[in-house]
């Protein structure tokens, strides 16, 4: 049996087309999500192992992993998507709001791949971790400072796994700007994001999907950033 990538985050979004993507070619897949999306009755329907977890529980983690080992005995990858999108403007408990930034985006993934390590080295193959970043670990931001933050530390970790798991795991991290805006975005922040990078569009999560096909089937890259940002870096 092909061993499953994990992905967290999966509910929706770039997470939900990267599911997509894997059942298409089939590669077996088992994904988080926090919300119950209308999308997770098909994608259980279509055979992917898809796990509840609220990472704001304590006990969170010890589940999932619990529900991983009883299932598997080894994963492909582990793609960490799960991600908040929250600000100092909309939440004014900043100590909070800290702690909530880096236990999603750098605590989970640093738990996840110490204690799934034995099943990513029990691949047949090199395995993979993935982390999804942010186009803001290189610039900052003054709107989401703990977000860029967090991220930060995430593209950090991405540096020292490489390191601890060379030559039998990869570890790579994917920083996104705009990839695919939301339902509630109106015409003019739309027009005001995409002057933002050179190309200016909306790639759409394929160029993401792409990326993580890339550092998957490569033999060589890791401890790298792989930058999707439509050269933003240059505006």
């Amino acid at each position: 049996m092909t061993a499953p990538i994990l992905i967290t985050g999966a509910g929706q979004r770039i997470g939900l087309a990267l599911v997509e993507h894997f059942v298409a070619n089939n590669q077996p897949v088992v994904m988080t999500y926090r919300t119950r999306y209308a999308a997770i009755d098909a994608l259980e329907e279509q055979g992917v192992h898809c796990i509840q977890v609220d990472f704001d529980s304590a006990e969170a983690l010890t589940r999932l992993e619990m529900t991983i080992r009883a299932h598997y005995d080894s994963l492909r990858a582990i793609i960490h998507n799960a991600s908040s999108w929250d600000c100092e403007a909309n939440n004014p408990d900043f100590n909070q709001l800290f702690d909530n930034m880096m236990r999603i985006h750098a605590k989970v993934p640093y738990q996840l791949n110490l204690t799934l390590a034995d099943l990513l080295l029990a691949s047949e193959s090199v395995a993979d971790i993935i982390h999804l970043t942010d186009y803001v670990v290189e610039t900052g931001s003054p709107k989401h400072i703990a977000y860029a933050a967090s991220k930060a530390a995430l593209d950090n970790l991405t540096k020292s796994f490489a390191s601890k798991y060379a030559p039998n795991i990869k570890v790579n991290s994917i920083a996104p700007s705009l990839i695919i805006f939301n339902q509630h975005d109106t015409p003019e922040y739309k027009a005001k994001t995409l002057k933002k990078s050179l190309m200016g569009i909306e790639p759409g999560c394929k160029e993401i999907i792409r990326s993580v096909e890339l550092l998957l089937n490569s033999d060589y890259i890791t401890g790298r950033s792989l930058p999707v940002d439509g050269g933003r870096h240059l505006k």
